[in-house]
């Protein structure tokens, strides 16, 4: 038996594509909160799904530049540490997500 789509449903579903896609244009183009992901986040393939929502929601929460620092510098060794005991090695590169909570730094 084929079950053949309602062309009502399907015209529903392209639609409902399009203005989802033009909801993320929009908000792409706005200022959002800080997200992490695997490409700003040094050590994200060496964190659970929970430690990468805990790192983001804390990351978020820092008002004061020293103590971000602290916790980043404090997270980057831990991340080494983890990579070390799996035979990797972490990248160079890294985002310093502290630098907006600087004195004089300009918003995101």
């Amino acid at each position: 038996m084929t079950i053949m789509p309602c062309r009502r449903s399907a015209a529903i579903t392209v639609a409902t594509m399009a203005s989802l896609g033009l909801a993320v244009v929009v908000t792409s183009a706005t200022a959002a909160p800080w997200r992490a992901d695997e490409g700003n986040t040094r050590g994200w393939m060496l964190m659970s799904p929970q430690e990468r929502i805990e790192h983001q929601a804390r990351v978020r929460g820092f008002t004061d530049y020293d103590t971000c620092e602290a916790y980043r510098v404090e997270h980057h060794a831990l991340m080494v540490r983890r990579a070390r005991e799996r035979g990797l090695a972490l990248s160079d590169e890294h985002w310093d997500f502290c630098s907006r909570l600087r004195r004089g730094a300009r918003p995101e």
